[in-house]
């Protein structure tokens, strides 16, 4: 039986737009879209701007293992020093020369970045011509710092996740309403490419210890699917969910970024009504894997 009655609270408003949420250090940490600030809050509401990124669309975040904050934007990996210098961490343009976005590391230090393929001003026609081609590609990039291409044809790759045994990533296939499932061998390596669940709108995604993930549907809602599709529990929103993470002292806290969304060609517009959320609720089942 679907679950429904989970009440939610606003944690923070007034955002151009949240997304990729990562849970560290006590707070969650997540790009402000339309700004170059990377913002963390704690559970009380309290933020503070602690990095700065891009100032546009289709960022991400995640640390390597040694606690250096990794930041996408355009066709390079960034790495923040501890002493507030910046360098690039790898130059994934021979990949793909577009925008890369979602990030996550896994548990051996493996960097997994994914690119649309595209440039975000052509959002809106390839929306309305789903006929082209996919080109959307997933990046490895190993921990001596060498990258190399391990997916490609993907129909807007979005959030991805890496189960805690490290052999399986999931991630978003936005574009179809799929979330895709790989295999991860032991340099890395994806294969085995499979439908995981369909018939959602994924976006930003997060794991829990049953193997279950927190995403999102075509009607405001935040959903938990298992593997194969069926939803155990469902959160009614009054606005799109674009991302989830499970945080909080017991990784029980889900955290979900909500936003308006005025359509893929009025992107300006939805960043300037600054009606941005993060919305929390207490779920049974703790977080799990990476990110």
């Amino acid at each position: 039986m679907t679950r429904t009655n989970i009440k939610t609270r606003v944690l923070l408003d007034g955002l151009a737009m949240g997304e990729s949420p990562r849970w560290r250090a006590g707070r969650l940490w997540f790009p402000h879209w339309g700004t170059p600030e990377i913002i963390a809050v704690d559970l009380e509401g309290k933020a503070e701007v602690v990095a700065r990124g891009p100032a546009g669309l289709g960022h991400s975040i995640g640390w390597l293992p040694d606690g250096r904050l990794l930041v996408t934007g355009g066709p390079r990996l960034t790495r923040h020093e501890p002493d507030g210098s910046t360098a690039a961490h790898v130059d994934l343009s021979p990949i793909s020369p577009h925008v890369w976005s979602e990030l996550t590391v896994d548990g051996r230090g493996n960097i997994y970045v994914n690119s649309i393929g595209f440039d975000f001003t052509e959002m809106s026609e390839r929306v309305q011509d789903r006929s082209r081609p996919a080109t959307g590609v997933i990046a490895l990039v190993t921990p001596d710092g060498k990258a190399r291409k391990v997916a490609d044809g993907i129909a807007f790759p979005n959030g991805m996740v890496i189960t805690p045994d490290n052999r399986t990533l999931i991630v978003s296939e936005s574009f179809t309403g799929k979330l895709l499932a790989f295999d991860v061998a032991a340099d890395g390596t994806l294969s085995r490419r499979r439908v995981w669940a369909e018939g959602v709108a994924p976006d930003g995604i997060c794991l829990d210890a049953d193997g279950a993930i927190w995403t999102s549907t075509w009607q405001n809602e935040c959903v938990r699917v298992a593997e194969g599709g069926e939803v155990l529990d469902r959160i009614k929103l009054d606005r799109p969910c674009f991302a989830t993470m499970l945080g909080g002292p017991r990784r029980c806290t889900l955290f979900m970024m909500a936003n308006q969304f005025l359509g893929p060609d009025r992107f300006d517009e939805m960043l300037a009504m600054r009606a941005g959320q993060v919305l929390v609720a207490e779920v049974q089942t703790p977080g799990a894997g990476w990110p």
